[in-house]
């Protein structure tokens, strides 16, 4: 049954996404730039981490700041970092707006990882309601600059978004050196965040006086050191939750720029306590002036710290016998993209193609990577590409499902009531792909017409299919696993981990199927075999996340766990037999990335952009290679000791392997 709510929320969205939306929210400057004449004055609340939930206290709690910042008279606009919602759905984006709004004064918001990592729309929303990712404006003789950071989809640790990064090079190198800048970020600028040297490095290139973050909780005060220039050190500073957990209240920060300072002061009830933090007002840091222009070495010296850690970590391998002194892995080219990619790229009849969050297609010459094509949607991709017969299908965030020709041409495109994330599964020339609408279709290659839709799906479905004779298998974002007649649509079971907590769903792992099992592997760390005939639980065990692979003989899966080891379970046995466990040295791991074979080698995808061999045999490590900096996506083998590689942080290349096993 409909819902008046969900009417409402329906036509809003129905007009929202029909209207485009800014990337960066600019405010024209009133103010002078300059130290020498004017003095700096401005007070604003900053609020972070409010976690807007439907039916929750959180929601009282925003509602009570909002309440207490229009009975104060001085506070010239608000700002919001990051963590708005506490799962990314419209409908609590919706809400959050709706409170937001009642404010009598402006207010620039940034997403966090709450609101993107599990994006029903793939983070469309949130910029379309807000309309901007990232803002710009002047006040009191202060430029604010903020920006969002992710993982955007796929759980991996922060990154700010390459399109983010590339549009925060090219404002810090035009604002005047005098101007004094403050910035805001959900993240700190710590390793927390994947190419926070960059965002150092960036903002060093200013008069930078505060760095704002939220993400912890907690009032806290911090300090970074600048990568491109050591010696020069940034002020941060994390803001509390607005949240009342574990405090006497709900509660945010005002923080006041006067006097040659800047100070930090909670309130709570209605009441502003005595500063916890005050930094003095650098009139004109000398460190900028000796730092440079970092533009043009930042990147390179990335690159250099990532080659150098690569070696290192080579050494470390060899000195542990772990390394095959005789591999050598080497890019046959690799191509940098102007935005991220948020899914794995495709090879087919000697050409690669791939999809970034910029939403285009892109097809390139698979000897090279010289780009032959493009196609432009509507939204976001995050939907790996499928290929076959001579047809290429995407999901996208504008809704649609779209199937071009291996020329760029588009041949048709059907429309679901919401973002479409999923990477389509092509079995016998019928397309299974799910959406954010709770439809789960099955359409004809050839012309986009339906074969078969199931309407129940209690959640939205961010995974790829496994499809076959006997079934289609695909989880979703509300602890539900489906197994669906492929011919029909009509529904065979369902299972589920009977958890509360969406978050622990078995939404984001690829299945693998073998010998009359479907194995699974959620975030609440355990893998599941369960019977493909009735969806029976055979068997549980604990390990892993959400990446799992299936052996080259499918005698055996393979779970990577999140803190360096990978576990081989059988594939045949209706127990729990484990085959081996490797010590990978991978570190701290959560990338759901699938694992692939090829050449007698389990392919493992990393968070932090590194790729691990480990022998099918035994697990034991051959190599391990750095292709970047973030998430690695789908690995595609390609035959011929090559395989197919891109990154979230839109890198896509082929590398060739010379295994020496």
């Amino acid at each position: 049954m409909i819902t008046k709510r969900d009417f409402f929320v329906t036509i809003l969205l129905f007009f929202l996404t029909n209207f485009s939306f800014a990337e960066t929210r600019n405010v024209e400057a009133s103010h002078s730039t300059s130290l020498s004449s004017v003095s700096l004055n401005v007070k604003f609340a900053y609020l972070t981490d409010v976690h807007i939930s439907v039916g929750t206290t959180n929601v009282e709690d925003l509602e009570n700041s909002v309440k207490d910042i229009n009975t104060m008279g001085d506070i010239e606009f608000v700002i919001l970092g990051g963590d708005i919602t506490e799962f990314g759905s419209d409908q609590e984006i919706l809400l959050a707006k709706s409170i937001l709004d009642k404010l009598t004064c402006p207010y620039y918001i940034l997403s966090g990882n709450h609101d993107s990592k599990w994006s029903e729309s793939g983070c469309n929303t949130f910029a379309k309601v807000f309309g901007y990712e990232s803002f710009d404006f002047e006040v009191g003789g202060i430029r604010f600059i903020g920006c969002n950071s992710g993982p955007n989809m796929r759980m991996a640790p922060a990154l700010v978004p390459r399109e983010s990064i590339v549009w925060l090079d090219s404002l810090t190198k035009a604002i005047p050196r005098g101007t004094p800048v403050i910035f805001v970020n959900h993240y700190p600028l710590t390793d927390e965040m994947l190419n926070y040297k960059d965002v150092l490095n960036f903002l060093s290139r200013t008069n930078i006086q505060l760095a704002l973050c939220g993400h912890g909780h907690n009032n806290r005060k911090l300090s970074y050191q600048v990568p491109v220039s050591p010696a020069m050190t940034i002020r941060g500073a994390m803001g509390r939750s607005n949240l009342r957990a574990g405090r006497a209240s709900s509660g945010y920060n005002i923080i006041t720029v006067a006097d040659g300072k800047i100070s930090m002061a909670e309130r709570m009830n209605g009441v502003t306590l005595s500063p916890w933090n005050i930094y003095n007002i650098i009139a004109q840091n000398k460190q900028v002036a000796a730092a440079g222009s970092p533009s043009a070495t930042a990147s390179s010296t990335d690159q250099k710290q990532n080659s150098k850690s690569q070696i290192n970590q080579e050494e470390q391998l060899n000195s542990t016998g772990k390394l095959n002194s005789g591999s050598q892995i080497k890019p046959l080219w690799v191509i940098q993209d102007n935005t991220d990619i948020g899914s794995g790229a495709t090879y087919s009849g000697g050409v690669v193609y791939y999809a970034n969050t910029a939403g285009v297609v892109k097809a390139l010459d698979a000897k090279n990577g010289s780009l032959i094509w493009s196609y432009k949607t509507g939204g976001k991709i995050f939907s790996t590409p499928a290929v076959s017969k001579g047809r290429l299908v995407v999901g996208c965030t504008d809704g649609y499902i779209y199937c071009l020709d291996t020329k760029g041409g588009l041949v048709w495109k059907v429309k679901a009531e919401k973002s479409v994330l999923p990477a389509p599964a092509i079995y016998k020339e019928i397309v299974y792909i799910g959406a954010s609408d709770g439809v789960f279709r099955a359409l004809r290659l050839k012309d986009g017409s339906e074969v078969w839709r199931y309407s129940g799906i209690k959640g939205f479905v961010e995974a790829k299919a496994y499809v076959d004779d006997e079934g289609v298998y695909i989880g979703d974002w509300r602890n539900t696993f489906y197994a669906f007649n492929s011919k029909t649509g009509a529904l065979l079971w369902t299972w589920t981990n009977k958890k509360q907590n969406r978050m622990l769903s078995p939404a984001a792992v690829w299945p693998v199927k073998a010998h009359g099992k479907v194995f699974i592997v959620t975030p609440e760390r355990v893998v599941y075999a369960l019977n493909a005939a009735d969806g029976k639980e055979l068997w549980s065990a604990n390990g892993g996340r959400e990446a799992i692979g299936l052996s080259s003989d499918k005698k055996a899966i393979y779970i990577k766990t999140m803190q360096d080891t990978v576990f081989a379970w059988s594939a045949v046995s209706n127990v729990a037999t484990r085959v081996w466990s490797s010590f990978s040295g991978y570190g701290y791991e959560i990338a759901p990335s699938p694992i692939t074979t090829q050449d007698g080698l389990l392919l493992i995808p990393t968070d932090k952009g590194n790729i691990f061999a480990l022998r099918e045999s035994d697990g034991k490590v051959a190599w391990s290679y750095n292709f970047s900096i973030a998430l690695i996506n789908y690995i595609q083998p390609l035959g011929r000791h090559r395989i197919l590689v891109s990154s979230m942080d839109g890198k896509v290349g082929i590398i060739l392997l010379n295994t020496g096993l």
